[in-house]
């Protein structure tokens, strides 16, 4: 079993080399790996209101997601940027990932619901965390997408 760092940073806190790194894991798996070209850099990922979750093993970074603010405040909180490094897929840390994302959700935004766009063939995985399809599948960057919530 592998043993992993939990960080959590926002945007201002991450240092460049951290950056740099996380934009790194999200490029190879996003584009490269899945063969989407889009644009990655939204704006959003320095700003004070967003927070990312980096699972390091030996100082090598395994996993990253990011949370965005609820906007407007009565809005449910939104996660993203989800990704597993290949070679930390298929132990269980994806589901880990997303039970931090909804702690860290409940602690800075109580009683807030969250969303997600996920890959339309992941629905069934998002809902072992309470997720529910909210609307229908649409294609985004060439990949068939669904928005969900949890309440």
């Amino acid at each position: 079993m592998r043993s992993y760092d939990w960080i959590w940073q926002t945007g201002p806190e991450l240092d460049p080399a951290g950056l740099y790194t996380l934009l790194s894991l999200r490029e190879a798996v996003f584009v490269v790996e899945q063969q989407c070209a889009y644009q990655e850099l939204d704006g959003r990922d320095l700003a004070a209101s967003t927070h990312h979750l980096q699972v390091l093993a030996a100082n090598q970074l395994a996993a990253t997601l990011r949370l965005l603010a609820p906007d407007p405040v009565d809005q449910p909180a939104s996660i993203g940027r989800v990704v597993i490094h290949p070679a930390h897929r298929g132990g269980g840390l994806g589901h880990d990932l997303m039970r931090a994302a909804l702690t860290r959700i409940e602690s800075l935004w109580p009683g807030r619901s969250a969303r997600l766009s996920a890959q339309a063939h992941l629905q069934a995985y998002y809902g072992r965390h309470g997720f529910e399809p909210i609307g229908d599948i649409y294609v985004e960057d060439g990949i068939p997408h669904i928005d969900m919530q949890r309440k």
